[in-house]
């Protein structure tokens, strides 16, 4: 056999130990905050049925959909005509399963699965990869991690308000300070092409809107022409999507120009209450002041029915870092009818990109192991394991380098690895039980009971 160069897919990565450490910092911060607001976890199969999947999410979505094909001969089932009518034809006859998309749909299935065991609201969070056959770019990964938090069983805007605050919660402790939580409502969108008489047209409308940041508005608005909408809606639709000023002022100026659209005047309507909540939670704070109203807020995806939000951070060329939305029904696909929910997901993998672009990791978070063992001979590296024992038993992070190899070996592993101190046990220390301990960073060492070694840390 040939020896090959080994590769990864496009849009996949490995992810290093000082990568993953930072990776588990991110984790951690947010795992600690969803159970703070009573979340609980849940975890769902890579894999889910493709009748789970696709409708779910568009058409956009679905094209992105990772297909898996089905185990053995796959294509025993087939017939040369289905082969000769392409894809569409052929795709049902040799796969029946496909990678997870995001983390909401899989949730909406376990509810529907688990109905009579859950405890409606249910509040679940998910830390879970999730796979898109996207174009890879900074950013944009086929691969990564999404951390989700939702809650079915209620319709209760508290649970949007609750949103922005676990995302300024998470974001502080994060050390960010300069970002957005946009915030919209379907409704609002509905009310708009409620207004333009296009209002058959709801879905293609949110399509379109949704690009504008990456192909401006007067793409959008050929794009919109092209699905069918008339060249006088389109030059109605501008000012409403264009108003000015602050939140209240530009849904002051939405209700007034919606007044004929039932659902229009019941989203800003929505939108009022949801800052209401946030300034009663944000008393003696101002973490309020990151949300703003954008009605050109889309959502691509198609089953969201109320508030919808997209956070970025701002001055850092990277897509928004989280986003979600209320959806009445989604579970009624799954026989589980009016069973409202709301979530968002925060995108990981972008997230330590911009903490990375902003210098924000702490520099003592990439620290694995605190102090390290030199092995010198038998007799030390016997002598050590029981200096390790009480290191470890009084929680702290210790190896013993495992050879006795030369010292200079072992110090340049240390440094590698970034660790902080390393001790020093030879046959003087053995003899007096005082052990040397080296400070890597300032070159500095003194001699000490392993008791006064503990309490320094």
């Amino acid at each position: 056999m040939s020896k090959q160069k080994p590769t990864l897919p496009k849009g996949m990565r490995d992810f290093g130990p000082e990568v993953m450490i930072r990776r588990n910092y991110i984790f951690n911060i947010i795992k600690a905050t969803f159970e703070k607001f009573g979340y609980l976890p849940l975890e769902t199969p890579a894999m889910e049925n493709l009748s789970v999947l696709t409708g779910t999410y568009g058409e956009e979505g679905d094209k992105l959909l990772y297909k898996v094909l089905n185990s053995g001969d796959f294509l025993s089932k087939t017939k040369q005509e289905d082969i000769d009518q392409g894809a569409r034809k052929l795709a049902p006859k040799i796969t029946e399963k496909g990678l997870k998309y995001d983390l909401t749909v899989p949730f909406a299935r376990y509810v529907a699965m688990n109905r009579h065991d859950i405890a409606f609201p249910f509040k679940r969070y998910q830390i879970q990869p999730v796979w898109r056959a996207d174009r890879p770019q900074r950013g944009r990964y086929r691969e990564f991690y999404q951390c989700d938090a939702d809650v079915v069983g209620t319709k209760s805007l508290i649970c949007e308000a609750e949103i922005v605050l676990m995302i300024n919660e998470v974001f502080e402790k994060l050390g960010i300070t300069d970002y957005e939580i946009k915030i919209n409502n379907r409704k609002i969108l509905t009310g708009i092409a409620e207004v333009i008489n296009e209002a058959d047209k709801v879905n293609d409308l949110c399509i379109a809107i949704d690009k504008l940041d990456k192909i401006g508005i007067d793409k959008v608005e050929e794009e919109l022409k092209n699905r069918g909408f008339s060249d006088k809606s389109v030059t109605e639709m501008r000012p409403l999507l264009n108003v000015k000023g602050n939140n209240t002022e530009k849904l002051d100026a939405l209700k007034s120009n919606m007044e004929s659209s039932v659902l229009g005047t019941m989203g800003v309507n929505e939108i009022l209450e949801v800052f209401d909540i946030i300034k009663i939670f944000n008393a003696n704070n101002n973490n309020d002041n990151h949300v703003v109203f954008d009605a050109t807020l889309a959502r691509g995806l198609s089953y969201y029915t109320g508030c919808i939000f997209e956070v970025k951070v701002n001055n850092v060329s990277i897509g928004s870092v989280s986003g979600g939305g209320r959806y009445d029904d989604l579970t009624g696909v799954f026989g589980l009818a009016d069973m409202s929910g709301v979530g968002f997901s925060f995108g990981v993998d972008r997230l330590y990109d911009v903490i990375e672009a902003l210098d924000l990791f702490p520099k003592e978070n990439l620290i694995s192991t605190q102090v390290m063992i030199v092995n010198f001979d038998k007799e030390s590296a016997l002598y050590s394991m029981g200096i390790l024992k009480k290191l470890r038993d009084a929680g702290i992070k210790s190896e013993l380098y495992p050879d006795s190899a030369k010292l200079k070996k072992q110090m340049t592993y240390a440094n590698k690895k970034a660790i902080p101190f390393v001790l020093l046990i030879g046959a003087n220390e053995i003899a007096t039980e005082k052990l040397t301990l080296k400070n890597m960073h300032e070159g500095s060492q003194e001699t000490l009971k392993i008791e006064a070694i503990i309490s320094k840390f």
